[in-house]
């Protein structure tokens, strides 16, 4: 989703006669749905904790609805916009906040890493933080990946579909519970905050969003644990229904090999992966080398 606003907070009316000027029409592809209710767009400043001098990403700013607030809070924004169009307006509108950048690019470089002209924009070393409007179609993919960058976000707010905010805070043995949930809580402790009524944007989407909050964990997992993590998830959640002594042993080539694996942190073969808690996977993707295996055939 994109949002939209100018600094001189413009009713939506007027934005909306100079989007038609343009001959803009917002576009499904790229998740285009603004969000208008200014009271919103406050609210979700004030529930990220922005405070003065913060380092912020913006991903889809649209028109600038949230970044106005942001902005007004005394936060250095980075925003991302990948429609060339909306850039343009942006560039014209913020052009006198000086704690204001824009990147005309995609953010996601793939499914799988950050556009590199985001990523040689953000801190190196001081704590930045994730607030953001996003588009649908990107917004499960994007956390993850800021997740597992090497110096990542310390809190993220995002604005998502609701379903995605419930797989991101989902718990173990619930039908949300999957690779997405397993990552992003084990670096991140993560809860699903105010919803936002499909009735707020234009167009009107057809299903609700919620807000997502993830705030680090100081003594979470280390990048490599991650990976390991990430690995595992993928192959387990791929047949959530098989055992794990089935889904390990095809994986690894040995069942054997596999309730061994199982057996050193005390879970039981006949298991299933949507069973096991964070602590199980954490404990069990710290096991055998579960990269690069291909699985064998049953």
């Amino acid at each position: 989703m994109s949002g939209g606003a100018d600094s001189n907070r413009a009713p939506w009316s007027r934005w909306k006669a100079r989007l038609e000027a343009l001959g803009f029409r917002p576009s499904r592809r790229l998740g285009q749905n603004f969000l208008l209710d200014e009271n919103v767009a406050r609210a979700i400043v004030r529930d990220a904790g922005v405070s003065e001098g913060d380092f912020v990403l913006e991903v889809g700013p649209g028109l600038g609805f949230l970044t106005g607030p942001l902005l007004d809070a005394g936060a250095r924004v980075l925003a991302v916009e990948i429609d060339g169009r909306l850039a343009e307006v942006l560039r014209e509108t913020l052009a006198d906040r000086p704690n204001f950048e824009l990147v005309h690019a995609d953010a996601l470089d793939g499914k799988h890493s950050l556009a590199a002209a985001v990523l040689e924009r953000l801190p190196k070393s001081e704590p930045w933080r994730l607030v953001a409007n996003l588009p649908y179609s990107v917004s499960a993919p994007l956390v993850a990946v800021l997740a597992g960058l090497e110096h990542p976000p310390e809190a993220m707010t995002a604005l998502v579909q609701l379903e995605v905010a419930e797989r991101f805070a989902a718990s173990p043995g619930t039908s949300d519970w999957g690779p997405i949930s397993a990552r992003l809580q084990a670096a991140y402790e993560v809860t699903t905050g105010r919803p936002v009524g499909a009735g707020l944007f234009w167009p009107r989407p057809k299903v609700e969003s919620a807000l997502a909050h993830l705030s680090r964990r100081p003594d979470g997992p280390s990048r490599a644990e991650l990976e390991e993590l990430s690995q595992l998830v993928g192959t387990l959640f791929q047949r959530r229904r098989q055992t794990l002594e089935r889904v390990l042993g095809e994986r690894l080539g040995d069942r054997a090999q596999a309730r061994s694996a199982l057996a050193a942190v005390g879970v039981d073969p006949g298991r299933r992966a949507e069973t096991l808690s964070l602590a199980e996977l954490l404990a069990l993707a710290g096991g055998p080398d579960w990269r690069n295996r291909a699985p064998t055939k049953p």
